[in-house]
């Protein structure tokens, strides 16, 4: 059947709810997944888990979180070049030629996020409904929780690419068909699209339910960065008030996690806190107390096919080598990235073809390198911005940036009379950004939260805030099956 046929919020068939086997216990070796009748699905506290397993393996779909969503975040930016003209590996993307009809990207990702989506719905449903079988409700809230952060980190995936930004007349444009409820068929499949402000406030909604009902920790360094907890829901919303330049609201959130002075770290909770060398946050067991959430792979569970990050970014034998390093990019910056910072061991210089690549995600050609998602390192910076914009240039703003620059680069720290104002030092912030999250998939967000054009790169050339490009077209196949969604003008 054509992918435009399918129904692309669509979990549930004749009567079947997919969950990876009942025995799994956690993410970082699941097993093959398998069909559990509808009315066995939550029937015992094992099967709840297993469940709540096959949430997170949804998300972290090869076309999702697997790595595509944070490939496409960085390659619509100015950081990499293509170099295989590849359509299956973002070419279209790159270059923002992308059309509603292209499957690849805009289709595959729309429909894993909403079967991700959907699969959250069916089981907030199914477990508040089956809530005897657990016999406490503060564990089956926990269990609630962590469906409701999956969905918000949907939700707000979805908007970061298909809608317009928040800035962009203050939520008012149309954002994303909002389903909260399980899907089992067609029946409901034409739901018109909510506003970008209103799929905020779900969003933001999920957040708060989960902050309060997710677990202070799930009692080893492993589930504390496979599994939401509830610092997790805290860093989450720092980014999500970012992206509405809510920035009073990202102090109040990071507070919660940032302690007052340097050295950072977590007083409440799981002890999140910067590792003293960047490289161990990217290198087995990838479970150090900065990995505030990531997507786990093993070699019985890999991303698939031309999903890997190592795949995209790693020339062979390790990966494709589909982008290589822009120099003109932030790697051609030898003021802010100077040569003895310790992130240059993440760039290399490929003598095969004489091009530079990036090798944060160095496994392969399987790839098992962990995908990040949420990092101490983002709360920081998203505090330190925040700092600067909401009360102006200040002591703690600046010692904020220096504890993730100086953690890389201790030669080169900043004092306040480094920055001739808050904007001088916001731009710092910026390019600090660049440096520490290149190749996690931000470069869109900064640019787009700010309305600030997508840089050119190569012979392409810069995509400005009022063109069509600047965000994705609805998708071809969710048009087709519903009726009430319209397309971006």
């Amino acid at each position: 059947m054509q992918a435009y046929k399918k129904l692309s919020i669509l979990l549930i068939a004749a009567g079947t709810l997919l969950v990876p086997n009942a025995c799994q216990k956690d993410l970082l070796d699941p097993a093959p997944q398998n069909n559990l009748s509808s009315a066995t699905a939550f029937s015992t506290p094992d099967r709840f888990v297993s469940l709540l397993n096959g949430l997170y393996d949804n998300v972290k779909s090869g076309a999702f979180y697997g790595s595509r969503f944070s490939v496409y975040g960085d390659i619509r930016g100015e950081e990499f070049l293509n170099e295989t003209t590849n359509n299956v590996t973002g070419f279209s993307v790159w270059n923002h030629t992308v059309a509603e009809t292209n499957i690849n990207d805009v289709n595959n990702l729309w429909n894993a996020a909403y079967y991700a989506i959907n699969s959250c719905n069916i089981f907030i449903e199914g477990a508040d409904a089956n809530r005897a079988v657990i016999n406490d409700d503060a564990k089956v809230n926990s269990y609630i929780a962590e469906a409701r952060f999956l969905r918000a980190l949907c939700y707000h995936s979805l908007l970061s690419l298909y809608c317009r930004p928040y800035a962009d007349g203050n939520g008012s444009k149309p954002g994303v068909p909002l389903r909260l409820r399980a899907e089992v068929g067609p029946g409901n499949n034409d739901l018109a699209r909510s506003s970008v402000a209103e799929c905020y406030t779900q969003i933001l909604t999920d957040l708060d339910f989960a902050e309060q009902n997710l677990l202070s920790t799930h009692g080893s360094a492993a589930l504390n960065t496979v599994r939401a907890h509830k610092n997790t829901a805290i860093a989450f919303k720092t980014r999500v008030y970012l992206n509405m330049q809510r920035y009073a609201d990202v102090i109040t959130e990071a507070n919660k996690i940032v302690s007052a002075s340097a050295p950072f770290k977590a007083s409440s909770g799981v002890a999140h806190e910067l590792q003293a060398d960047i490289k161990n946050v990217f290198a087995t067991p990838y479970t150090t107390s900065e990995s505030i959430l990531s997507m786990p792979f093993t070699v019985n569970d890999l991303p698939g096919t031309q999903n890997g990050l190592g795949s995209y970014y790693n020339p062979g034998p390790r990966g494709i080598g589909d982008f290589s390093l822009n120099l003109a990019g932030i790697v051609g910056d030898s003021v802010n990235f100077t040569v003895s910072d310790a992130r240059r061991q993440f760039v290399f210089f490929n003598s095969a073809n004489s091009k530079w690549y990036m090798n944060k995600f160095a496994t392969g050609p399987q790839h098992t390198d962990y995908g990040p998602v949420i990092r101490y390192a983002e709360v920081l910076l998203n505090l330190a911005e925040a700092e600067a914009r909401a009360n102006g240039l200040n002591q703690r703003a600046v010692d904020l940036l220096n504890a993730v620059h100086g953690r890389s680069e201790p030669t080169k720290v900043y004092a306040l009379a480094d920055f001739a104002d808050a904007n001088a030092f916001i731009n710092q912030v910026l390019t600090e950004r660049r440096i520490e999250l290149l190749g996690e998939g931000f470069r869109n967000q900064d640019c787009l939260r700010l309305l600030a054009p997508l840089p050119g790169k190569g012979n392409i050339g810069a995509v400005d805030q009022t063109s069509s490009d600047y965000i994705w077209p609805i998708p071809s196949g969710e048009r087709a099956v519903n009726k009430l969604c319209e397309p971006n003008p």
